[in-house]
């Protein structure tokens, strides 16, 4: 009796605890505790634990204090916004830390209690902060290799320190020291963006490597994009010839006072052991020439030679706002082997971005190549021609005396295989890894099934998004290229932001395509390094579709106020070079590689009218114009484009559609686009994705796409009720396929279709990449249609959840999970001959409306009850084969009998 009494009461109490509603996950402006933020009305962000089904926030309230006073208690807000609330505080002060707590109250009666604290950390917020000047080498350069640069400077902490924070950043790519210990683990600073009008600094708390004392402050500087060559028309010095630092250090005591220190007259230079670096070729590090401890107290630096100080404006100097590229996996080698032609190769088994660490003991002297490919030939030998003229190398001269460890710095390569010159002695394994290097952004999705081959094509994407995500969306890692494509960006961008979380990524990103705009138009590459005035369809339209697509997933209403001008002064740009609304006078990619079969004996390709394509994004945009001025509030724009959209819709039927219902071009391509975007009436569109299902099947159940119709293709096929034709695309495993690379052994998502033949051939090594992730936009519909998790464009973000999937294609099984910035979203189906099952997950201050594929709400249990005993959802109705439910928070095991 005893133990049955203590064993309800601890069930009693568990029940309690669970019942409880707390908070959790504070984010500002997207980050856990950030510093150096420059927003002058940061945003929060929290969630609600609560194991009660239906639970919503009715109000919060939030404080937020700098230690010694308030700056802002909300008071009780009667509001269920937990997702970029705004601060309405007294203004916040430059380098001031701050901390803020939030509590809650639910629609069940309950209140939470306050959360843990979390903090943010104000940056410099005007160019009058800045009290460091600009700083260069006193030394003359070898204009040749160009060796990296150091810098450093002694200085006395007399008091007890409170706190410290150091604000750096550099032209070119720098690492900095406080007493010989790096400082932070950011790699590749200070990021690549549109110079010369945003050069982003970072804010590193450094009070645990500061000392009351001596202390020595360091930096050593690469080239990095600043004036490494970049593109294939061998344009260096993009943004200067010259390397430079600006770095400040400000210092709280104890007793209140402060100091700072800055880069001035009184730094010294030299140079350093990384005598060669370039992006592109890589970097020579000889270690020979190494300054032993040159960054810690006590160096002696009197040979060292003076810097010069440059007085140049501060007003393109603006806070970081994506995450950093850090270090990420390690892979250690899966093989080591010889190849036919001899050649030492070791296989990391991924192919992934970042660098080889390597290990190695021997003379003073020995020099040892790091070469780095993809892929290997059709006899098994190393291959690098489609690095076209990277040589993608790290070259390490030993100074002997012991075990020396070796990396790049200011460089990184794409690659699955190294090649190993010099080395001494036996290669040993156990002394290489590969480190893979990706901006930071949390992974937030996960996606799974019963179909081996389709999660391997998951994992393609996934690291097809981690090795182009390094701080801009690159088109590749591995040539002589990795620049920021708008067109593959905009294409991929809805399927990134469910692999991870790139509000942030893209919000710096779209800064720099505004940057960039000439006149409105959008290059094609940002950062623009290739000087091209773009407006090219699909690739500028980047503009309008990643602001509106970040709104979706996130419910960022501040990228669409941040980007508004951009989008609309793109839009214009397209208007005015249109005749009769028709944007055909202009040049563009056109569905860039799309399918070309080896042997047309039959007279067709898959070439779509590049102006017909032009159309259709241009009334995307136009769409999209009105969707974004309805959120903002703009109503004479919402008028003017309401008013443009019907004419650019009729112009291109009277242009491109014949009187029956033909489009032109017969490809699959511009049925999809004239359907995805509503180009046809009504009347037509029926017939025009049977259409569209008949030209897939005519080509074997093939898809013919590039890079703009891809991402569509069977999102059109499910929505016009072909889903079974949309599975068929994604099963398939010969070429033209998703498959077809995951069954040639690929790790990431091709460039090509055909990158390499079935035959184990390439392609024209002139245009080849194997790590490319446009193609990989499918998983979008994997997520969305598969699945079936998705967001209401009404209530963005996931604040209200649509969830229907779509079963097919024999898969017994398919789930997929989302990290909201409300909580977790998962969705999973299991499919036999006799039931179906569904277990859906919804987090809490969120709705969803769920459709369950049912005949009957009859043949429908949720947790073993029927749906009409079933707590927190109510069905709606019935919708051709699904019952539709909606339901509130919880966890929900849905069950239907066939």
């Amino acid at each position: 009796m005893k133990y049955t009494f203590l064993l309800l009461a601890f069930c009693a109490g568990f029940s309690i605890a669970q019942a409880q509603l707390s908070v959790r996950s504070l984010l500002t402006e997207n980050e856990p505790n950030p510093i150096g933020i420059a927003a002058k009305q940061p945003r929060f962000s929290w969630q609600l634990q609560s194991a009660q089904r239906n639970t919503l926030q009715t109000a919060y309230e939030i404080k937020v204090t700098n230690g010694k006073k308030t700056a802002w208690n909300s008071g009780k807000v009667n509001s269920d916004s937990s997702v970029h609330v705004v601060y309405k505080g007294s203004p916040l002060v430059s380098n001031e830390k701050y901390q803020w707590q939030v509590r809650v109250w639910d629609s069940h009666g309950k209140s939470s209690g306050w959360s843990s604290p979390s903090s943010f950390q104000m940056g410099l917020l005007s160019p009058s902060d800045w009290k460091a000047k600009w700083i260069e080498s006193g030394l003359p350069e070898d204009p040749e290799y160009r060796p990296s640069q150091l810098f450093r400077k002694t200085f006395t902490s007399a008091k007890k320190i409170r706190t410290a924070t150091a604000y750096i950043t550099a032209h070119g790519m720098y690492e900095a020291y406080l007493n010989g210990q790096r400082i932070g683990d950011a790699w590749l600073t200070p990021g690549w963006t549109s110079y010369k009008k945003r050069l982003q600094y970072q804010a590193y708390d450094v009070t645990d490597l500061l000392r009351q004392g001596a202390n020595t402050l360091g930096a050593e500087l690469g080239n990095g994009w600043y004036r490494s060559v970049l593109g294939w028309r061998n344009n260096g010095n993009i943004y200067g010839k010259t390397l430079a630092l600006l770095l400040q250090l400000h210092i709280v005591y104890t007793d209140g006072t402060t100091t700072v220190i800055a880069t001035d007259q009184s730094w010294k230079s030299e140079t350093g052991a990384i005598v060669y670096s370039q992006i592109y070729n890589g970097e020579i590090i000889d270690a020979r020439k190494e300054k032993a401890n040159w960054a810690a107290n006590g160096y002696d630096d009197a040979d060292w030679a003076a810097v010069k100080v440059k007085n140049e404006a501060l007003d393109n100097i603006i806070n970081t706002v994506n995450e950093p590229v850090k270090k990420q996996e390690v892979f250690k080698p899966v093989r080591v082997f010889r190849t036919p032609a001899g050649e030492q190769v070791i296989d990391f088994g991924q192919n992934l971005v970042g660098w080889v660490q390597m290990k190695v003991a021997g003379k003073a002297g020995d020099s040892i190549t790091l070469s780095h490919a993809e892929v290997l030939d059709k006899k098994g030998n190393f291959y690098t021609e489609n690095l076209r003229s990277a040589k993608a190398q790290n070259t390490y001269i030993l100074k002997g005396g012991g075990e020396e460890t070796f990396h790049p710095h200011f460089t990184w390569q794409g690659f699955r295989y190294v090649k190993v010159e010099g080395y001494p002695g036996t290669l040993n394994p156990d002394h290489f890894e590969a480190v893979a290097l990706y901006s930071d952004m949390p992974e937030t999705g996960s996606f799974t099934s019963s179909k081996k081959l389709i999660n391997q094509l998951q994992h393609n994407i996934q690291w097809g998004q981690k090795g182009n995500f390094l701080d801009v969306p690159t088109d590749c890692p591995q040539r002589d290229e990795r620049l920021g494509w708008t067109g593959d960006a905009q294409a991929f961008a809805r399927t990134a932001s469910f692999n991870m979380n790139v509000n942030n990524f893209f919000a710096k990103w779209l800064q720099d395509v505004e940057a960039d705009q000439i006149n409105g138009l959008v290059p094609h590459v940002i950062p623009n390094v290739l000087g091209d005035a773009g407006n090219s369809a699909g690739w500028a339209d980047v503009a309008t579709i990643v602001p509106w697509t970040m709104y979706l997933a996130y419910g960022d209403k501040r990228i669409l106020e941040a980007q508004y001008h951009s989008m609309k002064t793109f839009v214009e740009s397209v208007r005015r070079t249109t005749k009769n609304d028709l944007w055909n006078t202009t040049w563009h990619y056109g569905d860039w590689l799309f399918y070309r079969p080896f042997d047309d004996n039959d007279g067709r390709s898959a070439v779509t009218d590049k102006h017909l394509i032009a159309q259709c994004f241009y009334a995307n945009s136009v769409q999209l114009m009105i969707n974004a001025a309805t959120v903002l509030g703009r109503s004479e724009d919402v008028s003017m484009y309401s008013n443009l959209l019907p004419k650019i819709k009729e112009a291109f039927n009277k242009e491109y559609v014949t009187p029956t219902g033909r489009l032109v071009s017969g490809t699959q391509t511009a049925y999809v686009l004239a359907l995805h975007f509503d180009m046809l009436s009504e009347a037509l569109r029926e017939q025009a994705a049977e259409r569209l299902a008949e030209n897939v099947k005519s080509y074997g159940n093939h898809l013919t796409t590039g890079f703009l119709g891809t991402p569509y293709l069977c999102h059109v096929l499910t929505r016009y009720g072909y889903n079974d034709v949309a599975y068929k695309l994604l099963l398939q495993d010969s070429y033209p396929s998703w498959l077809y690379p995951v069954k040639m052994g690929a790790t990431t998502i091709w460039e090509r279709w055909d990158g390499m033949k079935p035959d184990s051939t390439f392609q024209t090594p002139g245009m080849n990449s194997f790590n490319h992730y446009a193609y990989g936009a499918i998983g979008d519909w994997m997520y969305r249609k598969m699945v079936g998790i998705d967001t209401y464009s009404e209530a963005p973000g996931y604040k209200h959840i649509l969830v229907k999937p779509h079963p097919g294609g024999g898969f017994k099984q398919a789930k997929a999970s989302l990290k909201t910035y409300y909580g977790i979203l998962s969705n999973e189906w299991n499919m036999d001959s006799l039931s179906f099952s569904m277990e859906t997950e919804i987090p809490a201050n969120t709705r969803a409306t769920i459709y369950i594929p049912a005949s009957a709400a009859e043949n429908i249990t949720e947790s073993g009850k029927p749906l009409s005993n079933a707590d927190g959802l109510s069905v709606v109705g019935k919708e051709t084969d699904y019952i539709k439910i909606e339901a509130g928070s919880g966890r929900y095991a849905f069950k239907v009998k066939k």
